[in-house]
Order: structure tokens, then C-alpha cells, then sequence
């Protein structure tokens, strides 16, 4: 039977108001598309609740109506994880106003927030009681947090914090037909069966809604350092960060491996950026490592920094082993940011340099380097001149390995992306390899996770999802 779009609208407005539904093409075209505009989808309304009581009413009348839903935050996905398909059942439930940071506990260092919170709103909530919340990533002024669970994403900081599912103590969670499961808790031990919070992280909405989750919260670094280093090699990158781990006792917050391409255009559409080295060789790393005591922001008697002095000897060492050509260490903050701007603006600078292929892809660091070397190669074969923008954080092993399409354009780059596919498939395979490490799977990668996924694992995706969603109606045409 035609699902009545008007009954809908009505319905959705009894539960949250007028106000809170957008059913006009125009009101909703922005939520329709997903933030690199590559997928395109249709919804009869977007809804927007203010509490978990609404989201549960939704999805009763989802259930009710055979309605499937979108969960939507900041719409920042890459991979179409928030864009509906085509199909003429759709509701982007947008999580908008589910934005209240419910509560702070200071002694326990955790946060509980409401999946609509903006991330750099919970950080700097954190950092006003002197707590830092890690994650961080570009989109931290637009992304929401649900989203970030949603897809377990990363950032900057995984290697000394750990992804989202290391940041999470407990979630609330609104089932297809409007069940509340209450895990949220702060308790950092607690064995009392299956561990379903981890079940819902990272399924991009697939399984249920995500209302509010219980955060983790640290002490605040008191002192930083930060340097760019110019490297001989991959391999050469890979034992400096060894190098800078073993030397600050582990205190390497961020470690993130930049090509010569990526600066160089970086510094093309951003010329008020300062080139970080003399002469850039065919790979950096750009270097944080802090610290929260308090004698480390305290100068030493000729007023350097401990830090930036610990992290100076490392370099003079690497420098004398061949590992790096050269270094640049930031003396102050201004310094600092003038680094981290580079590796900040690389990707709306590579929305500038023309069509790209994005990935985002996990490797041993084993082999990084010759993960690097084959499938340049490989690409070059198809696309010669295609550039080569394989950037990331290369302490954790998560390469953004994109390709962009070769300088002066090309009509048939966007034709060779199932080409792309098919190469990184097959060297990520012989490199034990992961087609997501913190993107997602979305729409983009659904096809490609068949291919790689041990189909016994498949199964019991396919059974958990059948047991929670048996009509297919939470965020249909993602993930499986």
C-alpha cells in the first residue's frame, strides 16, 4: 500500500511541531546531498526532535508506516553514510536539536551530551572545567557527535587516545519502533554481559538511533611541542615515530605523514601559508607530543621549553642517523598554528585542485612504504600524472590515500573510479589491509566490504542486523 506522504507530515507534527518538519524541496535540499554532493537522495520530510521521548515517538510511527530512516547530524559524512537513497519512504531524522550537554562529572572525568552536540562544543566545555576531550578532526565546528559514534570515527589524536569506541563509556539508544536501551553509564568497569554499546558505535545508524553518550575526559596537556620534519623515506618516518614515542614516554599525541604534493597545493590555493621546510623533500611528518605536568611548561634556565628541548635532541638524532634532512620546531603558538595550518587546510585544498578519488585506508606500518610505492604505480598505469595525495596519521597506520585528478583536468577521471577500487582492493588484500578506518562504510564502500569481509563475519552482521531491524528501515542501503 502507497505510504500517505500528508499523514506522514501530520503525524511527524504532532510530535515535535510545525516548526521542527521541513518538507519543501528547498527547506530540505541541503540534507539531501551529502557534503562532497557525490550522492543525491529523496525524503517526504526532515524531522528534527528535541528529546528522546520525540526520536522514540519517530521511530513508533516509522515502524507503524514501514518509514525508513536517516539518521543526520552535521551531514559531514564522506562515504554517504547520511544521505537517503531514492526510494519514496524516507525520513531524515536530523539530530539538530538533540544538543544539551546533559552532565559533567569532573572527579570521574567523563561527559554526558546528547547526540546533536557539536564536537568543538564538547571539547571546549571540557577544557573550561580543564579537561580535554581528544577527538579531534577538521569538521570539529560542524560534526555532531552521534555521527562521529556512528562511524567510530578517529582524528588526530588516535594513537595516543584511541578512537571513539576507546572514548565511550555508555550510550541511550532508540530502537525501530521506539524502544529506549539505556547503557549509558561511567562506570570504566562494568562485566555484565555483551557489551552493546560497541555494537552500536560504528554502525553508522544501521542498527538504531544513538540519543546521548557518556565520554571519556583526561587531564589537559599543560605543554606541547610541535616540529615538521622533513624524512628520507616512509620507512625512515615510521622509525622516527618510534623514536619520538620511546624518548617522551609515550606522550606522542599526533604523527601525520604529508607528501610534497599535498603541501605543494596546499600552499597553490593558500599562498599566505608559510612553506614549513627550505626544501620539501617527498615526505614529512608534521609532530606533536605534550604533556600534563606542569614542570614541562616551565623553561628550563636558557627559557626553553622541556618539551620542545626533548623533542629538539630527538631530531638532532634522527638527523645524524639519516632518518630526517631537516626540521623545523615551532617556538611559540603562532609558529604552532602556521604548522598545523598546512595539514588542516589539506582537504579543502583538495577540493580546490579538481576531481579526487578519496580513500581512507588502514595498513600495517610494516607496509606503509610498499603499500605506498605499488599502488602509486598501479594508479599510474591507468592515469599517468594522476597526483598522488596519500596523507594521514601514519602512527596509527590510517592513510587517506587520494587521488586527484592530473593538473589541467581530465574528462575521464571520475570513469576510472571503479578502476581505483579494483587496485586498492587487491593491494590492500596482499598488505592485510582495511578499505575504512574511520570514514565508515556508507554507501560508497558497501560493495567493497563484501569483497573484503570474511563472510562467516558477513552473516553475523546480516543476523544482528535482521533481529534489530527485521523491515530494513534503519538507514537502508548502508553498511550491508
Amino acid at each position: 500500500m502507497p505510504i500517505d506522504h500528508n499523514l506522514v507530515i501530520s503525524s511527524l507534527i504532532e510530535i515535535v511541531g510545525a516548526k521542527h518538519v521541513l518538507s519543501a524541496a528547498e527547506d530540505m535540499a541541503t540534507t539531501l546531498t551529502d557534503w562532497r554532493g557525490d550522492y543525491h537522495g529523496y525524503a517526504i520530510a526532515v524531522v528534527k526532535p528535541a528529546s528522546t521521548a520525540e526520536v522514540s515517538a519517530i521511530l513508533q510511527l516509522a515502524d507503524k508506516m514501514n518509514i525508513a530512516v536517516i539518521p543526520q547530524g552535521g551531514n559531514t559524512s564522506l562515504c554517504g553514510g547520511a544521505t537517503p537513497n531514492q526510494d519514496d519512504n524516507n525520513l531524515v531524522l536530523s539530530t539538530e536539536r538533540l544538543n544539551q550537554i546533559r552532565d559533567i562529572d569532573v572527579a570521574g572525568q567523563n561527559i554526558t551530551v546528547e547526540s546533536g552536540c557539536i564536537l568543538d562544543v564538547i571539547k571546549s566545555t571540557a577544557d573550561d572545567h580543564d579537561l580535554l576531550f581528544p577527538l579531534d578532526l577538521g569538521a570539529r565546528g560542524t560534526c555532531r557527535i552521534g555521527g562521529n559514534l556512528s562511524t567510530n570515527a578517529g582524528g588526530l589524536n588516535v594513537i595516543r587516545y584511541g578512537n571513539m569506541r576507546d572514548l565511550t563509556l555508555g550510550l541511550e539508544v532508540v530502537l525501530m519502533g521506539g524502544k529506549v536501551i539505556n547503557l549509558l553509564s561511567s562506570l570504566k568497569k562494568d562485566n555484565t554481559g555483551y557489551d552493546l554499546k560497541n555494537l552500536f558505535i560504528g554502525a553508522e545508524g544501521t542498527l538504531g538511533i544513538i540519543t546521548a553518550a557518556t565520554l571519556k575526559l583526561f587531564p589537559r596537556p599543560k605543554a606541547s611541542a610541535t616540529a615538521f620534519a622533513g624524512l628520507r623515506d616512509i620507512d625512515a618516518g615510521i622509525a622516527l615515530l618510534n623514536q619520538c614515542q620511546a624518548a617522551s614516554g609515550g606522550n606522542v599525541i599526533a604523527f601525520e605523514l604529508m607528501p610534497k604534493s599535498i603541501i605543494e597545493n596546499v600552499l597553490d590555493f593558500y599562498p599566505d601559508c608559510q612553506p614549513p621546510l627550505k626544501d620539501v623533500p617527498p615526505f614529512s611528518a608534521l609532530i606533536e607530543i605534550a604533556s600534563t605536568a606542569d614542570a614541562d611548561s616551565n623553561p628550563d634556565a636558557d627559557g626553553t621549553m622541556p618539551l620542545v628541548a626533548l623533542l629538539t635532541q630527538t631530531l638532532a638524532n634522527a638527523f645524524e642517523d639519516g632518518l630526517i634532512s631537516d626540521a623545523t620546531i615551532a617556538q611559540h603558538q603562532a609558529q604552532r598554528d602556521a604548522l598545523w595550518a598546512i595539514r588542516e587546510l589539506t582537504p579543502e585544498s583538495e577540493i580546490k585542485a579538481g576531481k579526487a578519488y578519496k580513500s581512507d585506508i588502514s595498513i600495517p606500518l610494516r607496509h606503509m612504504a610498499a603499500f605506498y610505492e605499488t599502488t602509486t604505480k598501479a594508479v599510474h598505469a591507468i592515469v599517468p600524472n594522476t597526483r598522488i595525495f596519500g596523507f594521514g596519521h601514519i602512527g596509527d597506520g590510517n592513510l587517506h590515500f587520494n587521488l586527484c585528478e592530473p593538473k589541467g583536468g581530465n574528462g575521464d577521471f571520475r570513469r576510472h573510479y571503479p578502476d581505483f577500487d579494483a587496485i586498492m582492493l587487491d593491494i590492500l588484500k596482499q598488505y592485510d589491509g582495511s578499505i575504512s578506518a574511520e570514514h565508515g562504510i556508507g554507501q560508497k564502500k558497501r560493495d567493497m566490504l563484501r569483497s573484503v569481509k570474511d563472510p562467516a563475519a558477513l552473516d553475523v552482521m546480516q543476523m544482528i542486523k535482521q533481529a534489530l531491524d527485521p523491515k530494513n528501515l534503519m538507514n537502508p542501503g548502508k553498511v550491508i
